[in-house]
């Protein structure tokens, strides 16, 4: 059986594409279950219209991620907050 879902990693391109720093180091707390984890460790489902990342611990849904050809639409509702490390 193939894997339905890869990790986190597979946001670097579309969100290396939105903001100047790398946001799959950044550490995420799940609003769901209060798990925290890198946004890497997320699973990504590409199966839906864009990309849906879900957290490992309880399946819920973190980081919805939607390009149309003039925008990109980032729902990070189910994350309670994303700690992004800044470079000094």
């Amino acid at each position: 059986m193939t894997e339905l879902y890869e990790d986190g990693n597979a946001l670097a391109g579309p969100l290396g594409e939105i903001f100047a720093v790398d946001v799959t180091v950044a550490i995420q707390r799940c609003a769901h279950c209060g798990r925290t984890g890198p946004v890497a460790a997320l699973r990504v489902y590409r199966h839906a219209p864009g990309l849906v990342a879900r957290c490992p611990g309880c399946d819920g849904v973190v980081l919805r991620l939607v390009r149309t050809p003039d925008a990109a639409f980032l729902d990070l509702t189910g994350a309670l907050n994303l700690r992004i490390p800044l470079e000094a």
